[in-house]
């Protein structure tokens, strides 16, 4: 058995490798300022129910994009499991097979969405994550990741039109018939909705116009499933990428130690 944290701007997940299956995976909203104690509690609360008792995990890697959440998380999974976790760092992707680009200010995730792909398919790949943000990591299982496009995510820009506007509510994530809205929350729905489709399809048009060879495009991240006209465009879509990317980078760092 093998865990794996991916600690995100609006998620944390928590995921169980058992053999060559992801057996649980847990999801919840990354919370602001709660006590170590809240994440230790938590965890093995979540190991008890899975039945995962301790000398049953082999290893423990964390994903994180968070800072002042990385102690009180790892703080937990060695009070929960005994182990010490490898956070993943900047050093760590130095020691990749793979050629990580300012290993200093590339999140861990989107190199892991990286890692997983160009194992996986070993191919030319194009990898949007939507997420907090929607970005596009363009890699190659040779060259390495060769650039990243960010722009803000869906629910970013859903909550943001709320969050600064006095009269303008938040509304479901459900895309409308029509690009033309009769109401407030259709015209909300049909701006982004459909206004992300163009994005999304226009900018994997621009990537791969300054490629020399074509490449595999894949969507994942939480929303990958769900936005059927948004993901339309990708050969492959799979949600659990992230994770199977950290745990493959978790494997490689500690090859010689599990």
């Amino acid at each position: 058995m093998q865990l794996v944290v991916d600690i995100g701007n609006s998620n944390i997940v928590i995921a169980l490798r058992v053999g060559k299956d992801w057996q649980h995976i847990f999801r919840y909203e990354t919370k602001e300022d709660q006590p170590g104690l809240y994440y230790q509690n938590g965890l093995m609360s979540l190991l008890f129910e899975w039945g995962v008792h301790a000398g049953h995990l082999k290893s423990v890697t964390i994903s994180s994009v968070v800072p002042h959440l990385n102690q009180k998380i790892a703080d937990a999974v060695l009070h929960a499991t005994g182990i010490v976790p490898l956070l993943l760092n900047p050093g760590h992707l130095k020691q990749l097979d793979l050629k990580v680009p300012h290993a200093n200010e590339i999140g861990t995730d989107l190199v892991a969405n990286a890692y997983a792909a160009s194992k996986i398919w070993n191919q030319p790949c194009i990898v949007a994550d939507f997420g907090t943000a929607l970005t596009f990591t363009v890699v190659h299982p040779i060259e390495g990741i060769l650039g990243v496009t960010i722009v803000p995510g869906i629910k970013t820009a859903f909550g943001s039109l709320s969050d600064h506007t006095a009269q303008l509510p938040q509304v479901s994530l459900v895309r409308p018939a029509s690009a033309i809205g009769q109401n407030t929350a259709h015209a909300i729905q049909a701006g982004i909705l459909v206004g992300y489709e163009g994005l999304v399809r226009h900018l994997l048009t621009k990537i791969q116009d300054e490629l020399s060879e074509p490449y595999f495009t894949i969507a994942t991240g939480g929303l990958s499933e769900a936005l059927e006209n948004i993901t339309s465009p990708f050969d492959h879509i799979e949600k659990n990428l992230t994770i199977d990317g950290i745990l493959l980078m978790g494997n490689w760092l500690l090859k010689d130690t599990i």
